[in-house]
């Protein structure tokens, strides 16, 4: 399917599994130049590999990468000798592997988002077209159980992290000729630091029609943020945060950049995984579906569409929408 994103430079954070993956995933199929960002280089090879086809993604390895790297593309470990044979369905040249990219950082932390933010643009020729907040975690918790670490966690990586990212990538993010002062000479430092771009040729030309591009941020916040939910009141609130934020920041930002958000309900993904060992035994994905009208949760390609639809340059006159993706749930009142 395409939606109109070749050349386009993305950002996702949460990009090593789940929803994040599944868009990343969808972005570079449709030809988009993609940076996912997570704490685990391990997870970030495997999430590379599994995004590029491979047949054997928790096999993937990269040799050569210096220990501690904060960043490397697909091409680096997937197309030598040996990296494993790749889905024929999906890109496989060195070009294409090199549009695909690793980024190791911590949401939570300020100089980690403005270090993402500026590697990202640096292999994007000094610009962010679409940034994709996909991070979060996930606790249930009755009030009366919650402590201070507990709220302060959820709060950081859910609300802190987003609201963190889109700090550091507006200025990318501004129209041609309006970036704000320090932002290429903070892409040059970046760039010293990570060494010289192998792939540049795969780097996204740019549209040079001398008018504003659609740029837009997209978060992912949950139907938990719009109409509650049981047991999960630190959760809830985190992402009823992420609601007003897009809404407050569709109207700040406009109109240089769109700001929307996406509000799942239960997604089957790894965080889903999580939260039912964590439920031991209490109720099981079978029974969750039961409570939507469609009779089942969501996939995380699913949502994947949907993110990437409101990314779409075809959509560039929604901004400060927050989308249900559940099923039908919050139809129900």
């Amino acid at each position: 399917m395409e939606y109109g994103c070749k050349n386009k430079v993305v950002v996702i954070t949460g990009g090593t599994s789940g929803i994040g993956l599944a868009a990343a995933r969808a972005f570079w199929l449709d030809g988009a130049i993609v940076s996912i960002v997570g704490r685990d280089s391990t997870k970030g090879m495997k999430a590379l590999a599994r995004i590029a086809g491979s047949k054997d993604p928790e096999a993937a390895v990269f040799p050569g990468l210096p220990e501690g790297a904060d960043t490397f593309s697909a091409a680096e470990g997937l197309a030598g000798e040996g990296s494993g044979a790749r889905d024929s369905s999906v890109p496989g040249t060195e070009e294409e592997l090199a549009r695909l990219r690793y980024i190791r950082a911590d949401v939570t932390k300020p100089a980690d988002c403005r270090m993402a933010a500026a590697i990202a643009a640096y292999y994007g020729k000094d610009r962010i077209d679409i940034l994709v907040n996909s991070a979060g975690m996930y606790q249930e918790k009755r009030i009366e159980n919650v402590s201070v670490a507990d709220y302060n966690r959820i709060m950081d990586v859910n609300v802190k992290g987003t609201l963190l990212m889109i700090q550091a990538c507006q200025p990318y993010m501004l129209p041609r000729g309006e970036t704000e002062t320090g932002a290429a000479g903070e892409t040059g430092n970046a760039a010293q630091e990570t060494g010289s771009p192998a792939e540049e040729t795969a780097v996204a030309d740019s549209a040079g029609s001398g008018r504003a591009q659609d740029r837009c941020i997209i978060n992912i916040a949950s139907d938990a943020g719009i109409g509650g939910n049981y047991g999960c009141p630190v959760y809830c609130a985190s992402k009823g945060a992420v609601v007003s934020l897009t809404k407050a920041l569709a109207l700040d930002l406009a109109p240089d950049i769109r700001v929307n958000c996406i509000c799942p309900g239960d997604v089957d993904t790894p965080l889903l995984t999580a939260q039912l060992a964590a439920a031991e035994g209490g109720y099981t994905k079978e029974e969750m579906g039961e409570g939507y009208p469609l009779g089942r949760i969501a996939a995380a390609e699913e949502v994947a569409h949907v993110i990437c639809s409101v990314a779409s340059p075809a959509n560039s006159f929604m901004t400060g929408a927050a989308v249900p993706v559940d099923g039908g749930l919050t139809a129900l009142g």
